[in-house]
């Protein structure tokens, strides 16, 4: 049975269908668990919402989550 905390981030990371091309792998969940769980934590999923959160907090993430952004930017 899966942790139900691994399972918390995976929907908390998910998006829309609408969005799919924004969403997140499961590599990339990992390299930005930490900062989502420490800067938008109270982010409502959806219509890039965590990404955009993720990205105005951008100067204080971890060079993990920092490459991810930076890799969807392109």
């Amino acid at each position: 049975m899966p942790k139900p905390g691994v399972a918390v981030v995976a929907i908390v990371l998910g998006f829309s269908t609408a969005a799919v091309a924004q969403m997140l792998t499961a590599e990339e969940q990992a390299a930005c668990k930490d900062d989502f769980q420490k800067y938008c934590k109270g982010t409502v999923p959806g219509g890039g919402r965590i990404i955009a959160c993720l990205n105005r907090q951008y100067a204080e993430l971890a060079p993990p989550c920092k490459k991810v952004l930076d890799a969807r930017k392109k």
